[in-house]
This record gives C-alpha cells, sequence and structure tokens, in this order.
C-alpha cells in the first residue's frame, strides 16, 4: 500500500433484536449444511469440529426465536441435517447485504483516497462470554424486594426465565417490563432431571424438553436439551451421573438451575 492512501474494510453480522449472533463465517456454516446435508461434512469442510459446529448451530437458533437447521430422518444414510425454510432466507438474504456492503465500502474508499490518515473500519462487534447458554428475549415482570429484585424474562419458544438481581443492577441495566435483555447461564449450575413429574424443587428456574445430544468426555458430559420453540440449553454432567439416569437422545428431561445462577445483560 502506497504511503498516505486509505485502505478501508469491514465485515456483515446479522442481529437479532439488538443483539448480533453471527457473519460470513457462521452463514458459510450455513451453507455448507445446505449443500453437503450433514453437519458432520460441513464441519470438515470448514475445519471446524463437530461439537464447535454445533454450538454454532445452537446459539444461531436461540438468538433467531427459530429453528434455522434441523434434522432430517430415513433415507439411505438413516437422515442428516438440513436448513429450515427460515434458514435458508437467512443465507440468501446475507447475501444480497454483503454484496451491497461491499459495494458500499469500495465508493467509501474512492471518497477517502487523498487522506494521509490510516483508517479501519471494524464492523465485527459481538457479545463474547464463557457461559454456554445465552438467550435473547424481554422482561415480562419486575418483583421488587428489600434487597433484590427478580427479574423474569420471556425467551425463545415462550420459554420463561427467571433472574435474582441486586435493586443496582435492576435500575442501572433499566429492566422494566417490555426492555429487551439477554440471559447467561453457564452449563455447570444446571442440573438435569429425566423424571421430575410430580416431584418439586426450590429452583425457581425448570424447563422442560428432550435430549438433542451427548457430548461425553473423560469426567463429564455435556447434555443439550431441546426446548419446545427450536431452542436449546446446555448442562455439564458427571459421566457417572450421567450413567446413573440413563441419558440417551430422545430421553425427556428438563434443565434446573436456580434464579441466582443466571446473569442478566442489555443490548449496548
Amino acid at each position: 500500500m502506497k504511503e498516505g492512501t486509505i485502505a478501508l474494510d469491514g465485515a456483515v453480522w446479522l442481529t437479532a433484536g439488538g443483539e448480533k449472533f453471527g457473519g460470513a463465517d457462521r452463514v458459510a456454516l450455513l451453507r455448507a449444511i445446505a449443500a453437503s446435508g450433514s453437519i458432520t461434512q460441513a464441519a470438515k469442510a470448514l475445519k471446524m469440529s463437530y461439537k464447535a459446529a454445533w454450538d454454532a448451530v445452537d446459539a444461531m437458533n436461540n438468538l433467531a426465536g427459530m429453528a434455522l437447521v434441523e434434522r432430517t430422518t430415513g433415507g439411505k444414510g438413516g437422515g442428516g441435517t438440513r436448513l429450515t425454510l427460515r434458514g435458508a432466507q437467512l443465507v440468501d438474504n446475507f447475501e444480497l447485504i454483503a454484496r451491497a456492503h461491499r459495494s458500499f465500502v469500495a465508493q467509501l474508499a474512492q471518497q477517502a483516497g487523498g487522506s494521509a490518515d490510516d483508517w479501519l473500519l471494524i464492523g465485527r462487534m459481538g457479545l463474547k462470554t464463557t457461559a454456554r447458554n445465552q438467550f435473547m428475549g424481554h422482561v415480562t415482570q419486575v418483583k421488587r424486594g428489600t434487597v433484590n429484585d427478580e427479574i423474569e424474562l420471556s425467551v425463545a419458544g415462550g420459554q420463561k426465565i427467571v433472574a435474582i438481581v441486586t435493586h443496582e443492577s435492576t435500575d442501572g441495566l433499566d429492566l422494566v417490563p417490555g426492555a429487551r435483555a439477554y440471559a447467561l447461564i453457564n452449563a455447570a449450575s444446571i442440573i438435569v432431571v429425566t423424571e421430575g413429574a410430580g416431584a418439586r424443587f426450590s429452583a425457581r428456574n425448570q424447563l422442560a424438553g428432550h435430549i438433542a445430544r451427548l457430548q461425553t468426555g473423560a469426567v463429564n458430559t455435556e447434555v443439550v436439551i431441546a426446548l419446545p420453540g427450536g431452542a436449546t440449553i446446555a448442562a455439564i454432567v458427571t459421566n457417572d451421573s450421567s450413567a446413573a439416569l440413563d441419558l440417551a437422545v430422545g430421553v425427556a428431561a428438563s434443565a434446573i438451575f436456580k434464579a441466582s445462577c443466571v446473569i442478566l445483560g442489555v443490548p449496548a
């Protein structure tokens, strides 16, 4: 590059409810799934691990509020993975937006070509957190307490998540009914229950669904529970607990966690 010239660059990211949930890399994963009909083949093509691919799909499904990718059954290979109509539409729309974005950046670069300063157009900003579970939603109820407040959040599929936060957090984040917010829950904070009918638990949050995937490690097992509406929630249990509960794909299960284990955030 010649001294004194400007090079502008940028990237397109898609958002759901004001939260950025994917750019060209995740759209490439969706495109690869559509082409191969297999998340395993798509992950190999993009040099991703099978787990990383599913984690990305889970995150997109949760933040989109509906399934973008779904499993198929039957056929010669016994089933596979495909995009839903919404997922295919998302890929098509991203391509249109990306082309328009490249044209815009090219025009902007031409207009700025005489400047002596170096500029960098940063287009990639997103939420980064170690919490395995991230849900977007809106506040439906606020119960003020003596010291803390109870915040109810409605997320994808009509699920309700309750968090306990301080008065300062409620006021500082402007958590009022109708406000957009996201809930973060560490997978290690979740208890998996498979036969909870009629039982009562002190944990405020109880999300029922069925086991979609199991990832067994040397000591622990990651359990991914599919929830109504296309969302998922992941829990970490010991291998001994997994065996004792006879955890298997398709088994009805509930994710139980305390309201104090939920961290709330709001879009910047």
